[in-house]
C-alpha cells in the first residue's frame, strides 16, 4: 500500500483514531516509529557515533526509542535533550525514564544554550538524528530551536529527520523561518502534504515512509 500525502490535521486524527477507536496505545506507536527509524539508520550505514537531538514532545520520544535500540545493538549513541527533565511528559517521559535506567543518560541543554559545547558534540558525530520538532509547529521557529537548526545545518555529516525536518511547515513545505536540511527524512505513516512543494526537497532529502502499525483500513479511510 502506498498512501498519499497527509496534512497536519489528518496526521493528528490518524493518531487519535488509532489510540481511541482501535485501542492502540500511543506508546506502542512511538515504539514502532523509533524502532523502524533505528532500523532505517542501520540500513543507511552507521560508521561511528550517532547524536540524537531531542525536543520535549513526542518527536523527542521517538528519538529516545531510537537511542535505546541503537545502544542495545552496540552502536555508540549520544542523546541531547533541549529542555529540563521535568518538562518531558507522557509517552516521551516513559521512554526517557527507560533510557536513564539503561545508563544512557541524556545531556540536557535548557536555555540559554551552550552553543560551543553543542557544536563540538555534533562535530563528533557520523550521523545526527533530528528529533526536535514535529508536525504541530505552525508559527516561526523560536529560540532555542532556531539556533540548534543553524548548528545542525553547519555540520558536515548526514542528518536523519524524524517525521519531517524540524522547522518545516507540514502543510506548505516551507521553512518557518529556518528548517533542518536533512539528508534523509523518516516520515511516519505517509508523506506529509508539504513534501509535494517542489522547494521542500532541499529540506527533506530522500524520504522514507515508515509503517508504525496503523491499521490499513484507517489509513485508507483518511489518506487520499
Amino acid at each position: 500500500m502506498n498512501p498519499g500525502s497527509i496534512s497536519r490535521d489528518i496526521s493528528r486524527k490518524i493518531d487519535d483514531v488509532a489510540i481511541n477507536d482501535f485501542g492502540i496505545p500511543g506508546i506502542v506507536l512511538m515504539e514502532n516509529a523509533g524502532r523502524q527509524a533505528a532500523e532505517l539508520l542501520i540500513r543507511l550505514g552507521i560508521h561511528g557515533p550517532v547524536t540524537i537531538a531531542c525536543g520535549k514532545g513526542n518527536n523527542g520520544g521517538d528519538g529516545f526509542v531510537i537511542a535505546r535500540h541503537l545502544d542495545s545493538l552496540g552502536f555508540p549513541v549520544e542523546v541531547l535533550v533541549f529542555s529540563q527533565p521535568d518538562s518531558i511528559h507522557g509517552d516521551a517521559n516513559t521512554n526517557y525514564q527507560i533510557l536513564t535506567k539503561m545508563g544512557l543518560t541524556p545531556l540536557h541543554f535548557p536555555p540559554p544554550l551552550d552553543l560551543e559545547r553543542i557544536t563540538d558534540l555534533f562535530r563528533k558525530s557520523t550521523w545526527i538524528v533530528d528529533a526536535l520538532l514535529g508536525t504541530g509547529l505552525t508559527g516561526e521557529t523560536r529560540s532555542p530551536y532556531r539556533e540548534l537548526i543553524g548548528i545542525i545545518n553547519s555540520i558536515s555529516c548526514p542528518v536523519l529527520s524524524i517525521d519531517l525536518p524540524s522547522g518545516l511547515d507540514c502543510d506548505r513545505g516551507m521553512a518557518l523561518g529556518t528548517a533542518v536540511h536533512a539528508t534523509h527524512t523518516a516520515t511516519l505513516v505517509a508523506p506529509k502534504k508539504g513534501f509535494t512543494n517542489p522547494g521542500a526537497s532541499i529540506f527533506t532529502g530522500l524520504i522514507h515512509t515508515l509503517d508504525i502499525g496503523i491499521p490499513r483500513e484507517l489509513i485508507a479511510s483518511l489518506v487520499h
